[in-house]
């Protein structure tokens, strides 16, 4: 009898865990899509794609990034953590570190080794400069480290960031054509990834090559083949339909799959694997997989938000979420699991484009915008005091500034005089004037949540809307404007219902509410703002 009782104790608690918890949590990162792509290419998409998530989820239509820059690291890193650079760390994709004299990247890890089948910079990888906890970390924590936590992309900070510091596995894309990891996961990649790469789906794509998914005149909301503001794709004569992969690869290696839509073919079927093999969301226990897919961010770089290039990848995209949609309703069952889909950042217009159509706006290459300070510094101080320019930070050489009893206040009035004379410099912000923020200059607000004391610049320069520190085709990123933070955040799936809010969102907020959600602790660098559209189940 007794036995029976306690049978029934725990069977009870198991319901009621799995009633506050999804079996699996799904994080979708779709990099540098601009909001307005969901609304641009909607009579083409198919109801079970970007429709499904959309008519059957909760959509915030007014999601934006709240700091600059809006790069690819510092993005995936704030979407999980739910701060800001100037708390998680991840200040940019790479950059300048004030504190320790030279450049960095995101996920270096100089103490780690590559675990697969690629070279040892490829694999040298961790998360351990990203300073706050993510979500992922506060699932394995919640679930006393049972639930697991496997991040991919075909970037390395794509993977890593969002997985955390407490990750099962975190996989991401070799010019071999391997997934691979670092020995901070683990000491040899587990045996169904061994398999996948055996398999060699890469070449499946590389040999089809790449041409319309559709028919030509479906087409109709991007500009014509070949235009002016597209750059070439590995060496292609023109930038036009179709191009041939297996020409490429010959000439080139496996990595030139990311810029073509293929890439986020490839991670689908990565993640499927990774789905059934590790058996994500077979239990009570909350799993979390993160997948955030880059050839969108790849091809709008190279050919511009207008290409059919980038048209066709959202085209293939949308089938893809489709089909991945699919395979977890049959292996996790619908209502199982809750999923989130968002950008680390949206893009502006290729600038060339624009100024053909009058507006005032050109491009500004920053190597350009270097060459203009060094000059003016030998031309004032009769010495170049640049010691580096990233990100829009400028950096001076300190003890160059001592040997030459140069007063560092005088030196940074001069070079805000000069930067702000430059036709494309809206405003100049110094050290002091970014810790000092009041909260009253909407843009400083944006650079003081993006600037880590220990490692930005002395000077932070915001360019004017519209003008671009870039080449003259494809586009970029990295700007407080809305044309970079607005992006998409879609909910869906486990006690998410439907519909839509057009109030103003912080990308932020997408953390903490996943938190509340689930009951799980706040990720420790967050302020804990959350979407109440989300907590609130009632129909």
């Amino acid at each position: 009898m007794k036995k029976s009782i306690v049978l029934l104790t725990l069977f009870i608690v198991s319901s009621l865990s799995a009633q506050q918890r999804p079996k699996l949590v799904v994080g979708i990162v779709v990099d540098q899509m601009k909001m307005e792509y969901l609304y641009r290419f909607s009579d083409d998409f198919s109801p079970n794609g970007f429709k499904r998530l959309m008519n059957d989820g909760y959509t915030f239509q007014n999601m934006h990034y709240n700091y600059m820059p809006t790069y690819t690291a510092p993005g995936h890193a704030s979407i999980y953590t739910g701060t800001t650079p100037a708390t998680h760390g991840i200040v940019g994709n790479e950059w300048f570190s004030r504190t320790l004299g030279k450049d960095m990247y995101c996920t270096d890890d100089a103490s780690v080794s590559i675990v697969g089948n690629g070279t040892a910079e490829e694999g040298a990888m961790s998360p351990k400069n990203l300073l706050s906890t993510t979500i992922t970390d506060e699932v394995r924590m919640a679930t006393n480290f049972n639930g697991k936590v496997i991040g991919m992309s075909l970037k390395d900070r794509g993977a890593i960031l969002p997985a955390g510091h407490f990750a099962n596995w975190a996989f991401w894309y070799s010019k071999t054509g391997d997934f691979i990891s670092s020995s901070f996961y683990g000491a040899k990649l587990p045996e169904w990834v061994s398999q996948f790469n055996n398999e060699k789906h890469y070449m499946n794509y590389i040999n089809k090559g790449w041409d319309l998914y559709k028919p030509a005149s479906t087409y109709n909301e991007s500009l014509p083949d070949n235009n002016p503001y597209e750059g070439k794709l590995y060496g292609s004569t023109a930038p036009v339909f179709p191009y041939d992969l297996k020409t490429m690869y010959e000439k080139n290696d496996a990595g030139i799959i990311r810029a073509t839509p293929f890439g986020n073919d490839l991670l689908a079927e990565f993640a499927k694997r990774a789905i059934e093999k590790e058996e994500l969301g077979k239990d009570n226990i909350t799993d979390f997989l993160t997948v955030s897919f880059s050839s969108t961010d790849y091809v709008g770089h190279l050919l511009g938000p207008r290409s059919m290039e980038l048209q066709d990848t959202y085209l293939r995209l949308d089938q893809t979420i489709a089909d991945f949609l699919a395979y977890l309703d049959k292996t996790v069952g619908k209502g199982n699991y809750l999923l989130f889909l968002t950008a680390d950042h949206a893009g502006a217009e290729n600038v060339i484009y624009l100024k053909d159509r009058k507006y005032n706006v050109d491009n500004y290459p920053s190597k350009d915008v270097k060459k203009g300070m060094q000059d003016f510094s030998v031309k004032t101080f009769g010495v170049d005091l640049i010691q580096n320019y990233s990100n829009f930070n400028v950096f001076f050489n300190k003890s160059l500034m001592k040997e030459k009893g140069l007063d560092l206040v005088k030196v940074k009035q001069e070079f805000k005089d000069y930067l702000i004379a430059q036709p494309h410099v809206k405003k100049v912000y110094t050290e002091e004037e970014i810790l000092a923020n009041s909260g009253n200059d909407y843009y400083l607000n944006f650079i003081a949540k993006g600037y880590d004391v220990t490692q930005n610049g002395d000077l932070v320069i915001l360019d004017k809307p519209g003008d671009i520190q870039y080449s003259i085709t494809g586009t970029s990123h990295g700007t407080p404007y809305s044309y970079d933070t607005h992006v998409p955040a879609i909910f869906y799936g486990w006690h998410i219902k439907k519909g839509e809010s057009y109030d103003k969102k912080a990308i932020t907020e997408i953390a903490p509410t996943i938190a509340q959600k689930i009951k799980v602790t706040f990720p420790n660098g967050t302020e804990a703002k959350v979407m109440t559209e989300i907590l609130d189940e009632k129909k």
